[in-house]
């Protein structure tokens, strides 16, 4: 499941199994991903905190289908094979469109997103692309870019940080050897209007 120990929600301590009750999936599954943190609980924390803001929350305005599209390509250029399975099956289940979900696939794979997506959406993928091949290449012109094709500046932000985010976990799971035996694939705190809901479902 992962390099360094983890705990399992029957085995955690009152403490980490408070924070456990608040991310469980159906029969108290915990994804691999969160129970990495288990032996420093705040970070699990820290990280729930961090992905409800960012990915699931209704003060977005970009639609959730879109960022999660981000998160599937960002993971694959990190070869994070994790977060491309559980965020592939969630963006299916967004979609529903078995159809549009493959062709989504095959263009990642493919590196053919521009004929998937229309001049905007693939702007803000190039974007995402250089953001985390190399970020210190970044300038100002590729986020005026995204202006004049009609992305707001708060929108710009949301790619930004969602982009950072899969960067800062994909290097969370592939640093400790995270795997997806037994989760649940595509499971997610919905309840964006409530920042505080962490459930899994």
């Amino acid at each position: 499941m992962a390099w360094i120990k983890t705990i399992n929600f029957e085995e955690a301590n009152s403490k980490l199994k408070k924070i456990y009750n608040r991310v469980k999936g159906p029969n108290n599954n915990i994804d691999n991903v969160l129970t990495i943190h288990s032996l420093r609980p705040h970070s699990l924390v820290g990280h729930m905190t961090l992905y409800k803001s960012v990915l699931h929350n209704s003060n977005n305005t970009l639609p959730k289908w879109y960022l999660e599209s981000l998160g599937v390509y960002v993971s694959h250029l990190n070869k994070c094979d994790y977060c491309v399975e559980h965020h592939y099956a969630g963006l299916k289940r967004l979609l529903n469109d078995n159809e549009k979900s493959q062709k989504f696939l095959q263009a990642v794979r493919g590196e053919t997103l521009n004929l998937y997506f229309d001049e905007r959406h693939f702007l803000g993928i190039k974007y995402a692309e250089k953001l985390t091949s190399n970020a210190a290449s970044i300038v100002q012109k590729d986020v005026t870019d995204l202006v004049n094709l009609g992305f707001t500046e708060g929108e710009i932000l949301e790619i930004n940080q969602v982009t950072s985010y899969f960067n800062y976990v994909n290097r969370m799971v592939l640093g400790l050897g995270v795997n997806s035996k037994g989760d649940i694939l595509g499971l997610s705190p919905n309840e964006s209007n409530d920042p505080t809901n962490w459930e899994h479902k």
